[in-house]
């Protein structure tokens, strides 16, 4: 199943026979101070740095939330998305989860966006997914519900049948539908390493479609993340995740290692493009 993101110019296809899609994710100010304040003072030169660094660093899209104590998120996420489509080439994750402020980005983006996100809550179905059919969109969808965030893989897979089940009642086509089974802290609980990949697996298995997830989550509050965020990831694609919201820099080489052992990368030339790269 092919998922297509798009800006004016350049088209990313999703899918479980080509590359794993790398979502660079840095344009966050949730942790980062000195990204938080340049928000609110209207001063775009640090996310104009962030978009280039991730596409440079290997980012096929690139995700934006502007979210953050102090701003106007309606008027603000708007002038972000245009300032981050002058600046790269590549097709843009708008991320948030305000409808509102979904709409507001939506007017202004050129192509077909991914949306970052909609949860089987009942006000998340009814508000976000109209949003996704009207501009065409693709979108995120989060196995969590109006019970919570699930620990366990059964429900996981319950939420995300209902999600694309509710989608495409309002006629948006499955292809246009990513699953993200939600990654926990094993820290915290050593069985939620096991339950997502057996979710990843089911969901995979029974829905086919694509799917994403924030890998770097796995390890939260323990040493040496980068190590457990890489080991995370070669499961999780194995088990069916096509695209992945993460930090290029630091994921790129886990990747593009992991599509060639999976036989998605012809004569090994991304991987050793990507090697002469960081050299």
């Amino acid at each position: 199943m092919e998922t297509r993101v798009t800006n004016s110019t350049r088209e990313v296809i999703i899918s479980d026979n080509g590359p794993v899609v790398l979502i660079g994710e840095r344009i966050n100010p949730s942790g980062n101070k000195r990204l938080a304040e340049s928000l609110r003072k209207g001063d775009w030169e640090v996310v104009r740095n962030m978009a280039l660094a991730q596409v440079q660093a290997g980012a096929d899209i690139i995700d934006v939330n502007i979210s953050t104590f102090g701003v106007d998120d309606v008027a603000l996420l708007p002038q972000v998305v245009q300032v981050v489509m002058d600046t790269v080439p590549v097709p843009l994750c708008i991320d948030s989860d305000n409808p509102a402020v979904l709409e507001a980005a939506l007017k202004v983006y050129k192509g077909k966006p991914l949306i970052n996100s909609v949860s089987g809550e009942k006000n998340s179905l009814e508000r976000v997914l109209p949003l996704v059919r009207e501009y065409g969109a693709a979108v995120v969808g989060l196995t969590q519900d109006d019970e919570g965030p699930p620990r366990e893989a059964g429900r996981r897979v319950s939420i995300a049948h209902k999600l694309v089940a509710q989608a495409e009642s309002v006629g948006i086509p499955r292809e246009d539908i990513v699953i993200d089974c939600l990654a926990f802290a094993v820290g915290a609980d050593t069985s939620a390493g096991p339950e997502v990949i057996r979710a990843i697996s089911q969901v995979r298995d029974e829905l086919g479609v694509n799917q994403t997830l924030g890998a770097s989550n796995v390890s939260f509050g323990l040493p040496d993340r980068e190590t457990l965020n890489n080991a995370f990831t070669a499961l999780a694609i194995g088990a069916g995740v096509t695209c992945l919201i993460t930090n290029a820099a630091k994921s790129r080489p886990t990747v593009v290692a992991v599509d060639l052992l999976m036989g998605r990368d012809k004569f090994a030339r991304r991987y050793v493009e990507a090697y002469r790269q960081r050299q």
